[in-house]
């Protein structure tokens, strides 16, 4: 019975990444004029990489509920 709740964690790990992701790469067009701007805009490579990683989980995930 653990299995299901350890998939919906991992499911819920997954979903965070991508927000973060989308969270970095979106978060300089609503700081602007804040001392956050320039912090938050020179972490895009970060922000590329959890959207990535994020698509990446959540398609392995789908593919492994499909198999």
């Amino acid at each position: 019975m653990a299995q299901p709740k350890r998939q919906l964690r991992t499911l819920e790990r997954r979903i965070l990444c991508l927000a973060i992701g989308v969270a970095v790469l979106l978060g300089p067009r609503f700081l602007q004029g804040t001392r956050w701007f320039e912090m938050v805009a020179g972490a895009y490579l970060v922000g590329w990489f959890a959207l990535a990683l994020g698509v990446a989980l959540v398609a392995v995930s789908l593919f492994k509920r499909g198999k």
